[in-house]
Order: structure tokens, then sequence, then C-alpha cells
């Protein structure tokens, strides 16, 4: 027994690796425009808000990709959605190491942002259903740990690709990447039965419901508020809490440990707390480290631990958010596990965009926490509802 057990231990951990390089992948295709953004604006010669469209274009692809692509696959085995998943990834990194033209490259980074959110709905369930018994959480973290990875060494990366030749080497990187990944979920990742066909109508009727869209309101206003702040993470630091702008590479590094670190240790937490008191644990740790950051963000120490502690806290939900809206979208697993994915990216649009209003008011960086304090206090307030309506009843 105890070697039958260690077999399939194994096996679950090789699955659970080889679905962790596909966000490890998604995530690098996504974050690594932000560092590489000057370098594409001048070899396209378009200008840098023209060239930001281009983040824009993948986010709006994780909006439209996750219900469209989960539409047509919702019969197909969940291995069979997942490998389709990543070969559209794999031709959209393709197109984007290879864009003639800007025009081109704008329609390749869309392409490449629709498996985002339906990849991450699929290997949430594959996740759930292969782990053991009061692991699902910890097993949905190490899944989604590949984007916290990204963020931790894709900026790096890119900048270190893009110095050496081209920016272009890296979407290189993302299309050799991508066909691994392929490799390694046709080869460990074991196969599964699709869902249940309740058809097209039957795949949203869990939106009648209010648990999901507390889920989703939590989600979206807690990410809301982070990127209120964290969107203008390099002027705050270098204006007004004092650290060189050469530094800034290593300060996201830091940035990235804390995703990392805040990912796994938030799925453990939340298989023995349950996943609706971790969501608003980690909300209630967002909403103190973002009034310390409008109160003295002028210290240097106090403003950098704040920083790794609020993207910590950032991703320590995002596992539990997989989780609830797995548990509470019986008919449409699929499409509300992808549904964190559009509430992220959504929330980070709308949090750059407020976060900027104060500084366009004049006022200083800090005030852009102090946006994001709004925010997430309607996100403290969502899970609060939640947990008192339904996750104190599971307990029971």
């Amino acid at each position: 027994m105890p070697l039958c057990l260690k077999t399939i231990n194994f096996i679950v951990k090789r699955a659970l690796v080889s679905l962790a390089m596909g966000t490890f992948g998604l995530g690098i295709t996504e974050f690594v425009m932000m560092a590489i953004l000057p370098n594409v604006a001048s070899d396209f010669s378009v200008s840098i808000p023209v060239a930001g469209h281009l983040i824009s274009a993948y986010a709006l692809g994780v909006c439209v990709g996750a219900p469209m692509l989960l539409m047509l696959g919702r019969t197909w085995p969940l291995k069979r959605i997942i490998l389709m998943l990543c070969c559209i990834f794999v031709s959209a990194s393709a197109l984007m190491a290879a864009s003639p033209s800007y025009a081109v490259f704008l329609l390749a980074r869309f392409c490449a942002g629709l498996p985002h959110g339906a990849y991450f709905g699929v290997t949430s369930i594959v996740a759930d259903r292969i782990s053991p018994d009061g692991k699902s959480a910890f097993a949905v973290a190490v899944v989604s740990v590949g984007m916290a990875i990204a963020n931790l060494i894709g900026i790096p990366l890119g900048t270190w690709l893009t110095g050496i030749l081209s920016w272009r080497l890296v979407f290189i990187f993302s299309c050799v990447w991508g066909i691994a990944t392929l490799l390694a979920i046709w080869r460990f990742v074991p196969s599964i039965p699709p869902l249940p066909n309740i058809g097209f109508k039957g795949t949203f009727r869990f939106l009648k419901h209010l648990a999901p869209w507390l889920v989703i309101l939590g989600t979206l206003f807690g990410n809301c508020g982070v990127f209120c702040y964290y969107s203008y993470i390099a002027p705050l630091l270098t204006n007004m809490s004092g650290i060189p702008a050469e530094m800034m590479t290593f300060m996201m590094v830091l940035a990235g440990a804390g995703m990392v670190a805040g990912n796994l240790s938030g799925g453990k937490i939340s298989d023995k707390a349950g996943p609706g008191h971790m969501g608003r644990y980690g909300v209630m740790t967002m909403f103190l480290m973002l009034a310390l950051i409008f109160f003295f963000s002028q210290n240097t120490i106090v403003s950098v631990v704040c920083m790794v502690i609020t993207t910590a806290a950032l991703f320590s939900v995002s596992a539990p958010q997989q989780l609830l809206l797995l548990r509470y979208s019986d008919g449409g697993e699929l499409l509300g596990g992808a549904m964190v994915q559009i509430a992220f990216n959504l929330g980070n649009a709308i949090g750059a965009f407020s976060g900027g209003i104060p500084i366009s008011l004049g006022l200083t960086y800090n005030y852009c926490a102090l946006v994001g304090l709004f925010f997430v206090s309607m996100a403290l307030i969502a899970y609060t509802l939640f947990i008192r309506r339904y996750e104190s009843k599971r307990a029971s």
C-alpha cells in the first residue's frame, strides 16, 4: 500500500508540474510585454501609448477566449481541451516572433490571450480531481504558481534576451516552451472524461446564484485595489521611497518572490481554514498594506516590505478563488474556473486606470494606494458576505 501511494503521488506531482509549465508560459507572454514595450514600439515605429494597446489586446483575448473556447470544447475530454489550448498558444507565440508589422503583432497578442482564461479554468478542474483528499487548494496553487514564477523572472529574462539580440527571442522562447509543455501534458497528465453535457444554457445556469458573483466581485475588486497601486510602483518607489532607478529590476524580483511565496502558502492555508476564509485573510492583508503605503511610502524599508507583502497577499487568494468558483458553478465548472482570470484581467485594467486619476490631478503617487483602499474594502465586503452565507453553512 505505501508503494502504491508513492506511485500515485509521483504521477500527481508530474501532472501538476506539467500543468504549471503552461501557466509559466502564459505568464511570461503576458507580463514580459511591460519590460520590452519601448523596444517593440521602436521596431514598429509607433509611440509608447500606441504600443500599450498590445497589453490591452492580450487582456481582451483573455476575456473573449475563455467563454468562446470553453463553449466550443465543453463536450471534449479535459486533457484534449488543454492540448488544444497549448496548440493555440504555440501558434500565437510563433506569430508574435515572426510578426512583420504592428498590426500583425497586435492580432497575435489578442490570439495569445485567447487560451489564457480557459487554460486556468480547465487545469483547475484537473488539479482538483487528481489531488488527494484535503489537498485540492494546494494542488490548484501548484498549477497556478507558474504565473507567479513568471512574474519573478519574466521581466529580467525578457530584458536580458532583448538586450542580447531582439525582443523576438522572448517569443521564440515562449513558442519552444509551449511545445515542451504540450509534450509534457500529453505524456504525464492522465486522461479525464468530459464533464456532463447539460447544454449551452445549462453552462451559464450557475450565474443565477449569488455565491459565484460574490467570489467574482471579490476577485475583481481585490485586483482593482492592488493594481491601482502596483501599476505605478516604479515611479512611487523612485520618486517617493528613494529607490534608485537602477534597482527597479531587483525590486521586481522581490515582488515576484512575494507572489510565489503567497501563492503556495495561500493554497496550504486554504486547505486548512477554507478557501473563503483564506480569501478574506488575503484581502484584509491587502487593505492593511495599502493603508501603510499611503501613510509611510516615504520610508524606504516600509515601502519595500509592504510591496512584497502586498504581492504575496494578491497571489495568496489565487488558488482559493479558483476552487470556490469550481465548487459553486455546478454544471458550468469550465466557465466558472475561467471567470477568475476574466475578473483578474478586468481588475488589472480598471485598477491601472483608476490609480492614474489622482496622478492626473497632480497628487503624489501614494494617493494611488488610497484609491486602491476603496476597491479592496469592496472586496472585503464581498468575502464577508460569502463567508456568512455559504462558508459557515458548509463548515457546519
